[in-house]
């Protein structure tokens, strides 16, 4: 079963979307948090690991983030990582004080982007029991890196000197200043980010899995906020909690799961799906279904009733 739901995050109401198990039960349930990738809203991906992780038996929360989806903010397409972890704490508040759900069994699932955003929420929210990514990324590092982590440093010195110039044009009212996440037509998008770019397009912008809803842009001032996000640097401050990293053996951004496993203590697993590229994780069953199994038994032996 399915809800809307609505919840504030620091005075913006969010729009969610609540996913219970279809059986009955006697007590409370685990609980688990999706968050959605950079541009996605809960209608994709999220949805599609948010409604598995309830037949397994869990409440689940997709939800889009503020100044995107159907949520609050304005300037739209606004991409502010101090917010984005905002949101998933938000997202927290609301299912601990939800009927059904176990206050003290309420586990954060990130992905994409919102895996390294749940990373930074996780350390510094002590009431989440435990945390999993799939295909995370550090957004911050996306941009300043690439996608494979061998862009030109001037790449991003030129993306801040066009966030600089847009927040002066702001400033004299020419109004909010936006670029495009994605190309025309597919054979652009291949041309600038290869494969990677390419099935990034497919599932954005083509019957696959576009959204009207889903941002085609973000605001030049995104960028001069992403500039010294880490999301990374205190994940070693989720220990003792356990974590769970799963990334595509055949995706380009796959070197940033590996560093947050490397920078991570105490309990924590990272597991390959094998063939699976970056957004093959978001929505081909064959490497999605795998996925899920190990979330759901992640979560199930982590968000216990004990310690």
């Amino acid at each position: 079963m399915k809800a809307d739901v609505v919840f504030d995050s620091a005075g913006l109401n969010l729009a969610g979307r609540l996913y219970t198990p279809n059986e009955s039960t006697v007590g409370l349930r685990p609980a688990i948090v999706v968050g959605h990738p950079g541009s996605g809203v809960k209608e994709q991906a999220p949805a599609v690991y948010a409604e598995r992780l309830a037949h397994a038996g869990f409440i689940t929360l997709a939800f889009d983030s503020a100044y995107q989806g159907e949520s609050e903010g304005t300037p739209r397409g606004l991409e502010d990582p101090g917010h984005r972890v905002e949101d998933l704490k938000a997202a927290v508040s609301f299912l601990s004080t939800h009927d059904g759900v176990d206050p003290d069994r309420i586990g954060v699932l990130g992905i994409c982007a919102s895996g390294g955003y749940a990373l930074v929420a996780t350390a510094t929210d002590h009431r989440v029991r435990s945390v999993a990514t799939v295909s995370g990324v550090d957004i911050a590092r996306q941009f300043r890196n690439g996608a494979d982590g061998a862009q030109d440093p001037s790449v991003f010195q030129g993306m801040l000197d066009a966030a600089a110039a847009s927040r002066t044009a702001e400033a004299r009212g020419e109004g909010v200043g936006t670029f495009p996440i994605f190309p025309e037509t597919a054979e652009e998008a291949r041309a600038m980010g290869g494969e990677h770019g390419l099935e990034g397009f497919e599932y954005y912008c083509t019957d696959r899995a576009q959204h009207p809803r889903s941002a085609k842009s973000f605001t030049w001032s995104s960028v001069d906020r992403m500039a010294t996000f880490d999301a990374f640097c205190f994940v070693d401050q989720i220990a003792p909690r356990p974590m769970l990293l799963i990334a595509g053996s055949e995706a380009v951004t796959s070197w940033m799961s590996v560093e947050a496993f490397q920078k991570a203590n105490g309990s924590k697993e990272f597991v390959w799906i094998d063939g699976a590229s970056h957004v093959d994780l978001y929505d081909r069953d064959q490497y999605v279904k795998p996925a899920v199994d190990l979330l759901s038994g992640f979560f199930t032996a982590t968000l216990t009733t004990e310690g």
